[in-house]
């Protein structure tokens, strides 16, 4: 009945879905208009303007830009990269390998498959047979925008933890909610295949499709889903769990000291909007100031405010449970395989290949400090849109995320293919 509604009403959707699509990880303000962005999932866990949802879950792609806006590729010498020749290539080895076991639906006779197959052979431990080869087997590109900018924003995300339990107590009172049994998730790919990259989400209402509830709908019980469903935990503190739910993945606490490991399983298809932004236009913080720090402590001091600050964000991301993941690896990105702390980054994968190795030269976190690094392309977000675009995965804890928190950098990509790889196909 669901699929039959939906067909009806199908060739009205395209202008609903540009409105409510969008899943996105991140917190931070929008950058200026000239910068490349979206918002992070954090999103993903942008940061700053957004950090993927990563782990990716809450990121999914935006609407195709026109063929003639998209960015390209420019054929590149290794010694153009900056830093080049000082990175410990070999510290990002088994990130690479873990990209290798992401690209296995790739046919056996593609470039990639085979410079997988090569990297079996190689040493990865000694960082001389490791640069050999990435420098015998691929090709730099340097990534330029359509408009000629070879620089775009570089923001941080991070696995974060929070305290909790399984039944609300005095302390635990927020609902981590796991993906309703009421909202529909829709693939449009076999009816308009140029959208096949978006998915609708939505409700049954009086017979008709319609968006599925907002943030301030689910918070205010709207949802029917807490007369059917059970929340999957309890978490104590509303602003840090909405930053966990802008990061698309993270860590719970029990009162045992137990970790229970959750990641994204939808969202509720509404756009993410940022709520530093809106902090920023009301006067009560400075744009160079905002960071999830700065939004953390302004929640703190203004605690009857802070629901309606977060219904500013009509984006809401459910979970998931990972029972038996290895609290020694990351969280699972858009790749499929597990993110690697300060070797994996969040891409927009319309033009960076997902798995693909990619030389960044950006900065530390408010610093001018050069961050150039070997990453992988193995996450995407909703607010990752862009060729000069990324995310980068600092890791687990409060560490990374004072790092992920404060990361609003400027920064250029190269993306490495194979050399027998087209660069814009």
């Amino acid at each position: 009945m669901q699929k039959i509604q939906f067909r009806v009403v199908a060739g009205f959707i395209v202008a609903f879905l540009l409105l409510v699509f969008s899943a996105c990880r991140t917190w931070l303000p929008e950058a200026a208009p000239q910068t490349p962005q979206s918002a992070v999932c954090p999103q993903t866990p942008d940061c700053p303007a957004c950090p993927a949802i990563s782990a990716a879950g809450a990121k999914e792609l935006p609407t195709a830009p026109p063929v003639d806006a998209a960015p390209h590729l420019e054929a590149a010498r290794w010694a153009d990269l900056p830093g080049w020749q000082e990175d410990t290539l070999a510290a990002a080895w088994d990130a690479f390998l873990a990209s290798c076991q992401g690209m296995t639906e790739k046919p056996p006779e593609s470039a990639w498959r085979q410079v997988c197959a090569q990297a079996r052979g190689v040493r990865g431990q000694r960082e001389h047979w490791v640069r050999r080869f990435f420098e015998s087997a691929f090709i730099p590109y340097a990534v330029i925008e359509s408009d000629g900018r070879a620089e775009g924003l570089v923001t941080g995300y991070y696995e974060p933890l929070v305290r909790g339990s399984r039944q609300p107590d005095a302390h635990n009172r927020v609902p981590v909610w796991g993906v309703p049994s009421d909202m529909l998730s829709i693939e449009l790919g076999a009816l308009y295949p140029e959208i096949a990259h978006l998915r609708l989400r939505g409700r049954i209402e009086n017979g008709k499709v319609v968006p599925y509830w907002s943030r301030a709908e689910i918070e205010a019980g709207f949802s029917p889903q807490s007369a059917t469903q059970k929340p999957l935990l309890w978490v104590a503190d509303a602003v840090e769990f909405f930053f966990l739910q802008t990061q698309g993945s993270g860590r719970v606490e029990l009162p045992d000291g137990t970790h229970v490991r959750i990641g994204y399983a939808d969202q509720n298809g509404h756009p993410y909007r940022s709520i530093g932004r809106a902090l920023i236009e009301r006067g009560e913080l400075k744009p160079s100031e905002t960071s999830m720090q700065s939004i953390q402590a302004w929640a703190r001091r203004h605690p009857d405010e802070l629901r309606a600050l977060l219904d500013v964000n009509p984006s809401y991301v459910f979970f998931r449970e990972l029972p038996g993941a290895d609290a020694a690896r990351g969280p699972i990105g858009a790749l499929g395989v597990p993110l690697t702390a300060e070797r994996s980054i969040a891409v927009d994968a319309r033009y960076i290949p997902l798995g693909a190795p990619v030389w960044l030269a950006t900065t530390y976190p408010n610093s001018k400090t050069p961050l150039n690094r070997l990453m992988l392309a193995q996450d995407t977000g909703g607010a990752i849109k862009g060729g000069v675009r990324a995310d980068f995965f600092w890791g687990f804890g409060r560490a990374a995320g004072q790092q992920a928190g404060r990361m609003k950098q400027s920064g250029r990509m190269w993306v490495l293919l194979p050399r027998q790889e087209k660069a814009n196909p």
